[in-house]
């Protein structure tokens, strides 16, 4: 069974650039795969037909156009193309994501060396966990076809959850809470 996708392809005036950013900030956030300037691709789901259209109107409303296609792969090997992309991108998203990941061990392990085990650091710590665990869903979501580094990054969340969680029990028995 071929994938099929939505092909985007659209032109905006330059100025203002504001535009122009807006509309990429707005594909790039479905999880688009720019084939080339002005023109993209997103899997075929409701969703993604609904929020293009009105891509395609705020395009025409700044004054320029769009056009909306449903298309697939021509063979096996143009298909295995475009989820190579799809896989890349979201690869690059998980890699960064990961490299945050070790900069929280880093803190975590740091605060153990320096013993600053405070309430008020583990609430900091908590919270940048939680800006994890929100981005990685975000990741999750536009990673259509299961980016290999997907597994590695969730592995790095555990990691950096269990890190936490040795960090709290530290901080409960320094301030002497039975939490």
């Amino acid at each position: 069974m071929q994938i099929q996708w939505l092909l985007f392809t659209y032109k905006i005036p330059a100025e203002p650039a504001a535009g122009r950013v807006g509309v990429w900030r707005r594909l790039k956030g479905m999880g688009a795969v720019y084939l080339q300037s002005g023109v993209c691709l997103l899997p075929k789901t409701d969703d993604h037909i609904r929020r293009l259209k009105m891509l395609e109107h705020d395009a025409m409303a700044m004054g320029g156009e769009a056009v909306l296609l449903e298309t697939f792969a021509f063979d096996a090997v143009q298909e295995a193309k475009v989820l190579t992309r799809f896989r890349a991108d979201r690869d690059d998203q998980y890699r960064e994501f990961i490299g945050k990941c070790d900069a929280f061990e880093a803190e975590i392990a740091k605060e153990f060396a320096k013993e600053k085990f405070t309430y008020a650091e583990l609430e900091e710590e908590d919270a940048d966990l939680r800006k994890l665990q929100g981005w990685i869903e975000k990741i999750r979501k536009l990673d259509f076809y299961d980016a290999p580094l997907g597994v590695t990054a969730a592995d790095q969340l555990v990691t950096c959850e269990a890190a936490l969680a040795r960090y709290a029990e530290r901080v409960f028995e320094v301030q002497g809470d039975d939490a």
